[in-house]
């Protein structure tokens, strides 16, 4: 990864140069070639689902809750930065039994 001189924003390649994406500084690579890595997109099994009808299977489970709905203890979950970053994060659960969700503040 490669900073722009310039204005501190993220440089990308172009045809052998490093180029700012805000204000088109240019500027040799930093570094060996080898040292970069690009990522075009991120596989299926990287991304987290969120929407409501989203299903959970093959995610982590919880087995510390309890469901309110049913009384379940096993749920399945998802963790994400709901605050500022020094607040603990919040755990997204759906029931594993009969799919109700609530969070967690930690």
């Amino acid at each position: 990864m490669q900073f722009c001189d310039e204005c501190g924003s993220l440089m990308k390649k172009e045809d052998g140069v490093m180029v700012c994406s805000s204000c088109g500084y240019e500027a040799e690579q930093a570094g060996d070639a080898e040292e970069f890595v690009s990522t075009t997109e991120q596989a299926g099994d990287e991304l987290i689902e969120t929407s409501e009808d989203a299903n959970f299977e093959g995610k982590p489970t919880a087995d510390d809750v309890t469901c309110d709905d049913c009384g379940h203890g096993e749920a399945w979950y998802t963790i994400k930065q709901t605050g500022s970053a020094d607040e603990p994060p919040t755990r997204f659960f759906k029931c594993t039994e009969c799919g109700n969700r609530w969070r967690d503040y930690n």
